[in-house]
C-alpha cells in the first residue's frame, strides 16, 4: 500500500512540475514578444491597430502588442519572407491571411495624406519608407513582394535621430481605386530590425470614402512662457470616425505633430523677445485635416543673461480627492526662484501632459485608463527657462468594473474580466482556472487592466 501511495505522490508532482513548466514557457513567451514591442501606424489605422480596436476580429495575440511587428529591416531585398509580409516574418500568422473581404478598411482618397506612428520605443531612426500595391495585385493571394511597387511612394531619411512618441510623415498617395494595401517601414538606425505595418485601404467601392474633416480645435492659449520657449494648450476637435493627430503649426509652417490624445505643446529653441503666431489643426486616420484653431501670437520674454539658477522642486505633490475611473487631481506647493517662477511642467512618464501657470498649484489629469497606476512628474520653470528638480508620485485610478472575483475551477473566456486582490483582469486564452494560476502570477493567461 505504501508503494502505490508513493507512485501517486511522484504523478502528483509530475503533473505539478509539467504545469509550471507550461506556464514558464507560456509566459516567456509572451515577455520575449513584449520586449520587442516598440511601435504601429494608428492613422490611417494598419491592419494591427484595427485588431486593437476590435473591427479587425480572428486576429491572435497581435491584439494586445500591435507594436512588435519586428523583422530585418532592408526591405525589399531583405526583410519578411514573401507570404509573410503583414506579420513581420510569422510572428503574428493570423494577419497574413489574406483576402478582399478579410480585413476591415480605411477609407482614403488619393494625394496628401498624413501617416502617423505610435512608438513605444522611439528608437534612433534611419528611415521612414511607404509602399503600395500595384494596381492590378490579387486581393485574394497572400502578400508578397510582387504584389507591391517596390519603389516607396514616400521615403523620409531621418538620419540616425530619435523621433518623438508620435511622429508623422506628410505623403502623396498615388492615384489607386477600389481595395490597395500600403506598407509602412519604420527602419531603425542602431538595431538591424524595421517595423512593417499594412494599412488596408478602401479609394472607392461600396464604402464611402471619408472626406468629412475633423473639427477645428477651440480654445488654443499659451499658458506659460520663457525667453526660447512657448507653451500651448488646447480644446480636443472632435471627428465622425477619430481624431489621431494634432500638427501644431508656427506661422504657415508645421512644426510638430502630436498625438489625438495630446492637447498640450511646448516650442523650444526660439529666439528672445521675439513675436510668432501658432495655431492647431486636427487631423483624422484618413488623413483629413480640419480647419485651424484660433491663430495667437505671443511674444517670448527678454533674455535675462546670466539667470543660471533654477526655482526649488515643486513640494507636497499629491493626488487630491478621491480619483475618478478616468482622471487624478494633482496638487502641490508652490516653487520659488531667484527671479521668478513662470509656470509649472506636468509629465505622465516621459510624455509632457501640459504646462501651466506659475499661479495654478493643481492640474486634473484626465483621459485615464481604469484602475491603472501612473507615475507624474511635476517640475517648475523660469523665464530663463531653468528647470528644478521634479517632485515625482504614482497615482492609481478608481476601477470602473464590477467584475466578479476569480476562483479557481471555474473555465473562462477570451475577453472575461475578474477581480483579484483589488486589480481587474482581462482574461487572454480561455481556460479553466486552478489553484496555481492566479492571475497575477500566470501573464500568459491573464492581462492587468
Amino acid at each position: 500500500m505504501s508503494t502505490i501511495r508513493f507512485k501517486h505522490m511522484k504523478a502528483r508532482q509530475l503533473f505539478t512540475y509539467c504545469t509550471m513548466a507550461l506556464i514558464a514557457a507560456l509566459s516567456l513567451t509572451l515577455f520575449s514578444n513584449l520586449a520587442s514591442a516598440h511601435g504601429y501606424v494608428e492613422g490611417p489605422a494598419s491592419r494591427a491597430a484595427l485588431c486593437k480596436s476590435g473591427e479587425n476580429t480572428d486576429c491572435g495575440s497581435i491584439v494586445y502588442e500591435p507594436q512588435s511587428l519586428e523583422a530585418p529591416k532592408g526591405f525589399p531585398a531583405a526583410g519578411p519572407a514573401d507570404g509573410k509580409i503583414a506579420s513581420a516574418n510569422g510572428a503574428f500568422p493570423k494577419l497574413d491571411e489574406q483576402s478582399a473581404t478579410r480585413w476591415a478598411k480605411v477609407n482614403l482618397s488619393s494625394g496628401q495624406h498624413t501617416f502617423t506612428w505610435k512608438l513605444t520605443a522611439n528608437h534612433s531612426t534611419a528611415s521612414w519608407k511607404y509602399y503600395i500595391t500595384k494596381a492590378n495585385w490579387n486581393p485574394n493571394a497572400v502578400l508578397k513582394r510582387d504584389s507591391f511597387d517596390l519603389t516607396p511612394f514616400c521615403s523620409v531619411n531621418y538620419g540616425g535621430a530619435q523621433p518623438p512618441f508620435s511622429y508623422s510623415n506628410s505623403c502623396n498617395i498615388p492615384q489607386r481605386s477600389g481595395y490597395h494595401v500600403i506598407l509602412a517601414v519604420w527602419e531603425v538606425a542602431d538595431t538591424a530590425n524595421a517595423f512593417y505595418n499594412v494599412i488596408d485601404v478602401n479609394f472607392s467601392g461600396t464604402n464611402p470614402v471619408d472626406t468629412q474633416a475633423p473639427t477645428a480645435p477651440s480654445s488654443l492659449t499659451s499658458p506659460a512662457k520663457t525667453a526660447t520657449t512657448v507653451s500651448l494648450a488646447w480644446k480636443a476637435s472632435t471627428d465622425n470616425v477619430g481624431v489621431t493627430g494634432y500638427n501644431i503649426y508656427n506661422g504657415a509652417n508645421v512644426t510638430a505633430t502630436v498625438s489625438g490624445t495630446t492637447l498640450a505643446y511646448q516650442a523650444t529653441g526660439l529666439t528672445s523677445n521675439s513675436a510668432y503666431t501658432f495655431n492647431v489643426k486636427a487631423v483624422d486616420r484618413a488623413g483629413n485635416e480640419s480647419k485651424a484653431s484660433n491663430a495667437i501670437t505671443v511674444t517670448t520674454n527678454a533674455s535675462v543673461g546670466v539667470d543660471t539658477q533654477a526655482p526649488t522642486s515643486p513640494g507636497g505633490l499629491h493626488v487630491m480627492g478621491a480619483p475618478t475611473s478616468s482622471s487624478l487631481m494633482l496638487m502641490w506647493n508652490a516653487s520659488t526662484d531667484n527671479v521668478a517662477v513662470t509656470g509649472y511642467k506636468i509629465y505622465r512618464g516621459t510624455s509632457l501632459v501640459t504646462t501651466v501657470p506659475a499661479a495654478n498649484a493643481s492640474y486634473t489629469v484626465t483621459g485615464l485608463a481604469a484602475n491603472t497606476t501612473y507615475s507624474f512628474s511635476v517640475y517648475a520653470i523660469d523665464a530663463a527657462n531653468n528647470q528644478s528638480a521634479a517632485s515625482s508620485i504614482n497615482g492609481k485610478t478608481a476601477a470602473s468594473s464590477t467584475a466578479p472575483a476569480w476562483s479557481a475551477g471555474t473555465a473562462y473566456k477570451i475577453g472575461t474580466l475578474v477581480t483579484f486582490k483589488g486589480s481587474v483582469y482581462e482574461c487572454r486564452q480561455a481556460h479553466t482556472a486552478i489553484a496555481t494560476w492566479e492571475p497575477s502570477i500566470v501573464p500568459a493567461l491573464w492581462l492587468l487592466k
